[in-house]
């Protein structure tokens, strides 16, 4: 049986069509080919040919985590009682209440 490998060119240059199997190799060949500015993520340092490109990367990578975890904050806090924050608020204020 004989093994083939398939290579799939997923990304392709906007500025001159050639297709590339992976993004660090588009990236790279913007950069030193083309010139081109990159620009990066603040939080992973993930790179990008496109502004609107980094922006729909923060919102699906970075901004649903962070809402993610908000989400469960909330969940996890236990419902309170208003005399049981007074309770607490004086035993932690006293008479300076």
């Amino acid at each position: 049986m004989e093994l083939f490998h398939h290579s799939h060119h997923n990304y392709v240059c906007d500025l001159c069509g050639e297709k590339f199997n992976n993004n660090e190799d588009l990236i790279a060949h913007v950069r030193h080919v083309h010139h081109h500015p990159i620009v990066k993520c603040h939080e992973c340092g993930k790179e990008f040919i496109h502004e609107k490109d980094r922006l729909h990367h923060v919102r699906e990578e970075h901004e649903k985590k962070i809402d993610s975890r908000t989400h469960k904050w909330e969940h996890t806090q236990k419902a309170t009682n208003p005399q049981a924050d007074v309770d607490e608020h004086m035993r932690n204020f006293g008479d300076n209440f």
